[in-house]
């Protein structure tokens, strides 16, 4: 997997909403709140939108390098098999796990990660299921030197715990799109971001998944750091289209959408409708991947 994530063309696939985004994901795909009730009967619902994008024959590993579970998602099953072990011996996409708890109330411009007092215990619960690698999420409103600092720092702390179970963190500090200070929050962010990518062991390596730059190939010097085994994007509200297109810009970077890989799917398609729709998202994403 770890050659495979080094070396290997696609994107990634963010398939990890959970409690809080889940009823919009849902309305997305054409299921009102008033069609189920309860967190169980959505999260059924949930899993068998993931499984029919999983199961496709548009989705296997030749355009999509990798997938990012949400926690309920990796303990359940895809065609009587772990999720991420259906993944990877099915699919050939490397699986990954979102280990964040939500974030906690804005300061200094930033919003940290909640604190993740069962870590050690669902990184060694990923490992036992064949996750390559987790991601965890946090967000930058403003451009503070101190807050920026803040969630580089807190990241890098929680990505040393992760890599001591063996598996690769995907360090999320996503820039708001709407940020009037995008670019100058942008810049610290990388500056504080090489700081503690220059002060990882030989043998640690992280990914980063960052919103698109103003700035065309603005991220290069991560996407060329020997500690960094790929940066991926997230695609922050943007449309497929917009993603897709500032994508295209960044060279060394893939992608990682969630929303702009489901756009336009819907629960009420035909079995032919929704491969045919799935495998232009995916394509027009692998291309935009490829540069």
């Amino acid at each position: 997997m770890l050659e495979r994530v080094r070396t290997g063309a696609g994107f990634i696939a963010a398939l990890d909403q959970s409690g809080g985004s889940t009823p919009k994901a849902l309305r997305l795909y054409g299921i009102a709140e008033s069609e189920y009730s309860g967190e169980e009967q959505m999260f059924d619902l949930m899993h068998a939108m993931r499984s029919r994008i999983v199961t496709s024959p548009a989705f296997t590993g030749e355009r999509v390098l990798g997938a990012i579970l949400f926690e309920m998602t990796m303990d359940r099953q895809i065609e009587g098999m772990g999720s991420a072990e259906y993944l990877w011996q099915v699919k050939q996409v490397v699986p990954f796990l979102k280990v964040d708890k939500g974030l906690a109330d804005e300061a200094d411009g930033v919003q940290l990660m909640k604190p993740m007092p069962q870590l050690d215990a669902l990184c060694e619960r990923a490992v036992a299921a064949g996750v390559f690698g987790t991601k965890m999420r946090s967000v930058i409103l403003h451009a503070n030197a101190a807050g920026i600092e803040a969630i580089v720092a807190q990241q890098f702390e929680v990505g040393q715990q992760i890599l001591g179970h063996g598996l690769v963190p995907i360090i999320e500090p996503e820039v708001d799109i709407n940020s009037a200070t995008k670019a100058e929050a942008e810049a610290l962010l990388q500056q504080s971001i090489l700081a503690h990518l220059d002060a990882l062991g030989d043998d640690q390596h992280v990914m980063l998944k960052l919103t698109l730059p103003e700035q065309d190939d603005f991220y290069l010097p991560l996407v060329q750091h020997p500690k960094v085994l790929k940066v991926v994007a997230l695609s922050g509200g943007y449309s497929r289209d917009d993603a897709n297109a500032k994508l295209a810009r960044n060279h060394g970077i893939i992608a990682s959408f969630s929303r702009a890989l489901t756009e336009g799917l819907t629960a009420q398609m035909t079995d032919a409708e929704f491969e045919a729709a799935l495998d232009g998202a995916i394509a027009s994403i692998a291309a935009a991947s490829n540069t």
